[in-house]
Order: C-alpha cells, then structure tokens, then sequence
C-alpha cells in the first residue's frame, strides 16, 4: 500500500510540474488518504503482535 502512496505522489509532482492543477491536487489527495490508511493498518498490526506477547 505504500508503493501506491509513492506512485500517486509521483503522479501529482509530475502533473504539477507540467501544470495540470486538478489531477494534481486529485492524485495528492489518494496519495495522503492512502498513507493515512497505511498508518491506521500498521499501527494495528503493532498492536496485534503486542497483545500476542504479552
């Protein structure tokens, strides 16, 4: 997941450089959510593995 995060964040630097403003904020936007989504998932996969330990 977080391979798409760079891969949309890739597309929205390029697209911004080129001056296309809409598919860039577009793809800025999947980007952020995507990471976000990432996060929520690896903090929860911590969490499991601590509670297993313990």
């Amino acid at each position: 997941m977080l391979r798409w995060t760079v891969i949309f964040l890739v597309i929205a630097i390029i697209a911004g450089i080129l001056g296309f403003g809409g598919i860039a904020a577009g793809a800025a936007g999947i980007a952020k959510i995507l990471f976000f989504v990432f996060l929520v998932l690896f903090v929860l996969s911590l969490l499991s593995r601590g509670v297993g330990r313990s």
